[in-house]
This record gives C-alpha cells, structure tokens and sequence, in this order.
C-alpha cells in the first residue's frame, strides 16, 4: 500500500458530499475513480493532494512518496515553448550531464593526483546519471512531445500563444516526464485526440508506478485500470478489474438488491396473507399459528428499496418517417481553407439504417465534412445528395445551433411553437432540467447541459438521419448510456463523429477512418486518400488493422499461429457455455415444473378446505333443524361426518400452510 482513504467524509452547506469513503492503491496499481457528475470525485482528488480538509477521516501515504497531479484546468505560464518546457523538467540530468561533459574537458589536461581525483568523481557521477536515466532522456522528450501530438514545427510553439486545451496537454508532458509514485489524473484525454489517447494507454500501462484516473473515457479506463473505485450516493464501493468488469458487476449488485428488495417485500407480503387467511380460519390451532407468524414478522429484517438514480437523462428517439434505402451519396469531396488541403477524393455511401462512425484524428477535417453535408459550409469539390425522404437531424458539438439569448424553456419553445408549457416542461424534465433550471439562459449553461439541450432538440425533431458532431462530449457516464440505448433502438440512420471509441465499440455498425497520410503500405495501394471503410464497430476496426499489418509481416516472411490458438480457446470457451447453457435450462425447467405442482397441490387444498367447510356448516344448520333434534340416529351420523371433516380439515390446514411456504 502506498495510499489509503480511511473513512473520508466531507460536506458542503451542511450536505454530505463523501461519507466513509474508503479505499487503498497498491504500488503500481493502475485505479479508476468513477461517479456521476457532482459525485465528488474532484472533491476526493483535492483532499488527496492536501489541498481540502475533510471533516473526518484520514489520508495515510508511505514515507517519501511523490504525488504528480494533473487537474481538468491547467494555467501554464510560460515563455518558453513546448520543447523547452517539457526539457525544463529534466533540469537537474542536463545539469549532471554538462557537468560530466565539463570533466571530461578538465581530464583532458589534468595530471597526476587532481586527474586521478577527477577520474573518481566523473565515475561517480556518472553512475548516478546513468541510474537516473540520463543517456535517455532525449528520446524520452521527443517520444512524449510526440506522443501528444506536439512533434516537429509544433514542439517550438510558445506556450503563451497556445488554447487552454494545449496547455493541458504541455502539463500532462510535464507530468509524465516528472516520473512519481502516483501520478493522479483528472479527465486527462479532454484534449487529446484517438492516436494520442492510445498513445497514453500504453504509456501508463507500461508506467513503473501507480495511476489514479478519473476519466469519462470508458474504452480508456478499460485498457488501463485494473481496479475501480465508485462514489455513488456520497459513499464508496470498490471493484476488481477493469471497466467492463465493474459495469458488468455493478448492473448485477443493482439487479441482486433490486431482487432482494422485491422477493423481501413478496415475503412480507405472503405472510401477511398467510396470518390473515389462518385467522380466517378461526380455529384455536390456527389463531395459535398466526399469532406465531406475527411475531416471527415483526421480527424479519425489511429491506430498504435500492435508491434509484435520479439524474438520468429519458430520451426515445423516433423517426418520424421511413426514408429510402440509399440516405446519403458523398462523392469526390475536396476541401481546404487558406491553401491548406485538408482533405481530398473522400466518397462514401450510407444506407437506411446504418450506424457509422467518421473517424481521425483531429484536424483531418471530420466536422468540416458534416457541415458540408448540413449545408453550413461549400466544398471545393464534390457532390453531396441525400436520398428520399431524407429528414436530417443536426448535433453541433459548439452548440452554434443554440440561441444564447434564450432561456432552456425558451429555445424549446421557439424551435416547437405549437408544444404547450406543460409538454414542453416535461420534456425538459426527461433531460434534467426541472423547476428555475428551466429559466436559465443558454450562455449560463455548462457544456454537458447545453449537450442536453441539444439533445432534447434532436429527439423533438423526428429525424430519420441523425447527424452527430462529439455527442458525448461533456457528458457524464450515465448520460452517455442513455444515449448509447436511445441509439442502438433507433429505427433510422446514424452518421457521427465521435473520439469516444467505449461509444463507437456500443453503437457504431460501420467505421469511416478519415487520415491524411497512410500510416501502413497497403499492397498496390499506398497513396490512399479517401476514407478507409471497416465494417464493424471499433474493436473490429483495429481487428482490421491488424489483419493489414499481419499481411505485410507475411509478406516479410513472418507467421504468427496465434490466431488459430485463439480460435481453439474460443471453441473451447463455447464448448463450455453450450453445456453450462444446457444445463442452466435443464434446471429452470425443473423448477418451473415443481412451481406449477406447488401451485395446483395449494389450489386443490383450498378447495377441498372450503368444501368440507361449507359442508361443516351445512351439517351446523342441519342438526339445528326441529325435525332433527328428536332423531337420535341422524344426529348422530351428522355428528360422526363432522368430525370426520374436522380431522381431514386439520390435515388439509397443515398441508396448506407447508405449500404455502
């Protein structure tokens, strides 16, 4: 253990924003922090790093531990550029390395004893520069600038001329140059594009110390985390693995308590039944009986109901009509600003019902190509046609379709004059936005509530083509679920850009990969320029990759069997779940069949209970009749029936209370 939160709580205004928050990171533990926005994971990192007190609880650290900190906004001052700021975290091995280079220099032309002391010294201390990395630390410079997209001309950029989005970036470079035990990092791929982010992934999978993450990035986590911490309702719970795992495991606690909730509430309530019906019965034994249940009732733990989230996004999105088999024909589009060529010879289809994702990184002109295709910008070459009855629907990642003059309630309202104040609120409340929220103006709005904005704008306009600029930018974990189920039930077409791969991998049926350069030959090929289609979703779409990089370690003489022990461990695998299927089946229904015996064997003793009850009664009203109270001989024989019925009643009685179990 190299840190441990020990029972943190902290509040705000008197509400709790942690309580008991509790969990330890192990040396070279790679750890994800999780939670819906304003689950105080940022409020965590802070009292981490000592910058927050929390109101009770502790923060342990093993002794000398060194804590790098990368937070979402970053103010990095500086005239220096990026080459020489990231350099500047290697000050002291430059300095060693200048001074090795001054002894050699003085060795040259010492002698005698000051040579000698001078020999003993440069050896230390290069022994010293060589443990600190020292002969690397070049490469290690430029493998991070350009890691992080800031190689050539880019390097020797002032930092005071770049965006806040760059700045992070140079701090992250910072950072990982820096090298501590724990390097901690909040939402670190806001500003990176898919080559960097992968870039990262196998930096920090490979990185000699520990990682704490708190990131939106699903796919990202997945590839790095071995262990998730969750905030949810102020407290934290810890799972083993990484996302998938703990998304999977999670949905199943959810499921688990849902089901303990249900089946607990059903047991109270078949007791219930059970006391009153044996109360119905009013027999001595069976009064004894209920009283019993009654008291072992009052003793049952009741569950409490599993809180539901309440800040989850409702969207249906539905197409208002069918449009033709052929929806878009992009052709020969070209495009470039300022002599710059952007992009050239780009030509793709989409068919009615298609998911596609444009891929690439940034600056290769992905939105510029949906705002040629909505109108907003004219190529320099191509042709764009839509096909029949084709109803776009727009996202613009900038939000520039958004009035920031205008209220939330407003922008509905103008946009959809004939919805009324009570639909139109109740829309706004699928997407969050409940009581004043309602009145704010769109230019108060933080990122993810203008994405929502946007989002009920789409739904509203029953588009049958959603066009779809970063939808899940801003967007919290459980929002991005939302939208990935409202898009995978979506009955029409789907074009979007997106550098969310989790997001692409759950909803993307095809893949466009828009690239200015060909970064491997293809045979015959290899000036390629126009997108290349993979179809499949994004896990597929590296599949892919692969497969052209395999062709060429063939061509090269190479061979891998890889593939073919794969696809025996995947038989293998399905061999196993076949069986486990098989017999899963099997015992469902056998229970189902014993269900069903139960429930007609309780049936059947219920009616027989009420027929020899009603006879017992009939036999009551007999024996009560003048005629009869003369007649020895009959009275008897009523009397030995009833009793008869009384002895079969008792068994019945018990019979029906163990069914009734």
């Amino acid at each position: 253990m190299i840190l441990a939160c020990n029972h943190i709580s902290k509040a705000f205004l008197e509400k709790p924003i942690l309580t008991d928050v509790t969990f330890q990171i192990e040396k070279f533990e790679k750890v994800a922090l999780v939670g819906i926005n304003g689950a105080g994971k940022t409020t965590l990192l802070r009292i981490i790093m000592g910058d927050l007190i929390p109101d009770s609880g502790t923060v342990t650290r093993t002794r000398d531990l060194t804590v790098g900190y990368l937070a979402q906004i970053q103010n990095v001052n500086s005239e220096n550029t990026i080459r020489e700021e990231l350099t500047s975290v290697r000050q002291p091995i430059i300095d060693m390395e200048n001074k090795l280079t001054q002894y050699e220099k003085d060795m040259a032309v010492e002698k005698g004893a000051a040579l000698t002391s001078l020999v003993d010294d440069y050896n230390l201390l290069q022994d010293r520069f060589k443990i600190l990395g020292g002969y690397g630390w070049r490469g290690e410079v430029n493998g991070i600038l350009k890691g992080l997209s800031f190689d050539g001309d880019a390097a020797d950029q002032k930092i005071s001329t770049l965006s806040g989005g760059e700045k992070t970036r140079v701090a992250l470079g910072k950072l990982l140059l820096q090298r501590p035990d724990l390097i901690i990092l909040d939402e670190p791929t806001n500003h990176l594009d898919i080559t960097s982010i992968q870039w990262l992934e196998g930096f920090l999978v490979s990185y000699k110390g520990a990682v704490l993450i708190v990131s939106h990035d699903r796919y990202f986590l997945d590839r790095i985390v071995t262990k998730v911490v969750e905030l949810e309702n102020t407290r934290s719970t810890v799972f083993t693995g990484n996302y998938s795992f703990y998304a999977e495991q999670k949905k199943k606690l959810r499921d688990e308590a849902m089901h303990s909730y249900l089946c607990n509430q059903a047991e109270i309530k078949h007791q219930e039944e059970v006391i009153t019906k044996l109360k119905q019965f009013n027999r001595e034994k069976s009064i004894k009986r209920a009283e019993s249940r009654e008291k072992m009732l009052g003793k049952m733990t009741v569950i409490d109901k599993p809180q539901e989230l309440n800040d989850e996004m409702r969207i249906k999105l539905t197409p208002c009509i069918q449009s033709g088999r052929e929806v878009l024909h992009v052709e020969d589009l070209a495009m470039s600003f300022d002599n710059n060529e952007l992009f050239k010879g780009v030509s793709f289809d989409i068919r009615r019902g298609e998911h596609v994702a444009l891929i690439g990184n940034n600056g290769t002109g992905k939105t510029t190509i949906l705002r040629i295709i909505n109108g907003l910008l004219a190529p320099l070459q191509g042709e764009i046609r839509t096909g029949v009855n084709v109803h776009i629907g727009y996202y613009d990642q900038e939000h520039h379709v958004l009035n920031d003059n205008n209220t939330v309630f407003e922008e509905i309202s103008d946009s959809y004059p004939d919805m009324n104040n009570t639909k139109i609120r109740n829309i706004l409340a699928a997407f969050l936005f409940t009581g004043e929220d309602v009145f704010k103006k769109i230019s108060s709005l933080s990122g993810g509530e203008k994405g929502r904005v946007s989002l009920a704008k789409l739904m509203l306009s029953e588009a049958n083509l959603l066009i779809l600029d970063e939808p899940t930018n801003h967007l919290d974990v459980v929002s991005k679920e939302v939208l990935e189920n409202a898009l995978n039930s979506y009955e029409g077409t789907v074009f979007y850009v997106s550098h969310d791969r989790y997001f692409i991998n759950h909803t993307a049926s095809r893949i466009l990969s828009l690239t200015h350069e060909v970064i491997l030959d293809y045979p015959g090929n290899s000036d390629i320029e126009a997108p290349e289609c993979y179809i499949g979703n994004y896990d597929h779409y590296i599949e892919k990759s692969g497969e052209i990089e395999n062709s060429l370690l063939e061509n090269a003489g190479v061979t891998d069997d890889a593939a073919s022990k794969k696809a025996g461990d995947s038989d293998m695998t399905y061999s196993s779940v076949s069986d486990n299927g098989a017999m899963n089946w099997k015992a469902m229904k056998e229970n189902q069949a014993r269900e069903r015996k139960r429930e007609n064997d309780l049936k059947k003793c219920e009616q027989e209970i009420s027929c020899l009850e009603s006879r017992n009664s009939a036999i009551d009203e007999e024996m009560a009749l003048p005629e009869n109270c003369t007649d020895i001989g009959r009275l008897s024989k009523l009397n030995k029936e009833k009793t008869s019925n009384e002895e079969k009643l008792e068994a019945l009685y018990e019979q029906w209370e163990m069914l009734s179990e």
